[in-house]
């Protein structure tokens, strides 16, 4: 089964996060402050150790730039945070003291970012081996007990959106395994792990990030590390320069391209051509 790696993944983390919630109802309230603030700062490292992973600054900064330019356009954050209040209002048995949308866009940032997801998905659908994955959500699994236990029954939504995304990956698999070298991927998880940065400042009260609208910047790597889209972007420059060269005359155009042909049939070496 191709999506095999992806279920135990999703399911990995719905136990978890069964366990987590189980558990945080035995937590007092007064540890609760406690605990949140220092898996926040777990989550600065994580992402602190996954943004070394890229090497080119410019890809980063172009990638959060035209992400959350299109994140703010489709209003993403908006979109999840309204599903999650429609979940919690339908389903919620009394007020919880957690947000289920908090919870699911945090558990799902966590998740999702990472070469583990990326190349998990892509040996579940290249090659049938699920071990990667399988490694995954053992992982998954120990970490949505310890983020249900405090962000609530959102983290388990986060599994859907990480059987989606793996799944997608892995039907994909075939036609974008070319574009997804190390160097993209690379990339991919140093742009991502920007997000938990940022996820880690807002679980600490520091900021009021809309993560959700930056998320489309994970993908961007995609198109501005591949060698096709820089030779397109160098072609674009040079034709940008010459169309900001001023117009030259006709005579001026002839008299260049006759010292042109000049130089070129005389023996006249290529350090003096530039002294004529």
């Amino acid at each position: 089964m191709m999506l095999l790696g992806s279920l135990v993944n999703m399911l990995a983390i719905f136990a978890g996060c069964f366990v987590g919630v189980t558990l945080g109802r035995f937590i007092p309230e007064r540890f609760n402050s406690a605990i949140e603030k220092g898996i926040a700062l777990c989550v600065f490292y994580i992402g602190l150790d996954g943004v070394l992973a890229g090497s080119d600054t410019l890809v980063a900064i172009l990638s959060m730039v035209l992400g959350v330019i299109l994140g703010e356009l489709l209003d993403l954050d908006g979109r999840i945070h309204a599903l999650g209040d429609w979940v919690e209002r339908r389903f919620a048995k009394k007020q919880s003291k957690t947000s289920i949308s908090e919870g699911f866009v945090n558990a799902s940032l966590l998740f999702c970012v990472g070469a583990m997801a990326i190349m998990g998905a892509l040996d579940s659908g290249l090659t049938g081996d699920h071990a990667t994955l399988y490694a995954k959500s053992t992982l998954d699994g120990i970490t949505s007990i310890v983020y249900g236990s405090t962000m609530g029954a959102g983290v388990a939504l986060s599994g859907v959106a990480v059987f989606l995304y793996q799944g997608l990956i892995t039907l994909c698999a075939s036609f974008i395994a070319p574009f997804l070298s190390d160097v993209v991927i690379a990339e991919m998880k140093c742009v991502g792990s920007l997000l938990i940065i940022g996820l880690s400042f807002n679980m600490l009260g520091m900021t009021k990030i809309k993560v959700m609208n930056y998320v489309p910047a994970v993908f961007f790597p995609i198109l501005l590390t591949t060698p096709a889209h820089r030779q397109a972007g160098f072609s674009y420059f040079v034709l940008l320069r010459l169309c900001r060269q001023p117009r030259q005359s006709a005579a001026v155009r002839t008299r260049r391209t006759t010292r042109a042909r000049l130089l070129s049939e005389s023996s006249v070496p290529l350090s003096a051509s530039f002294q004529v």
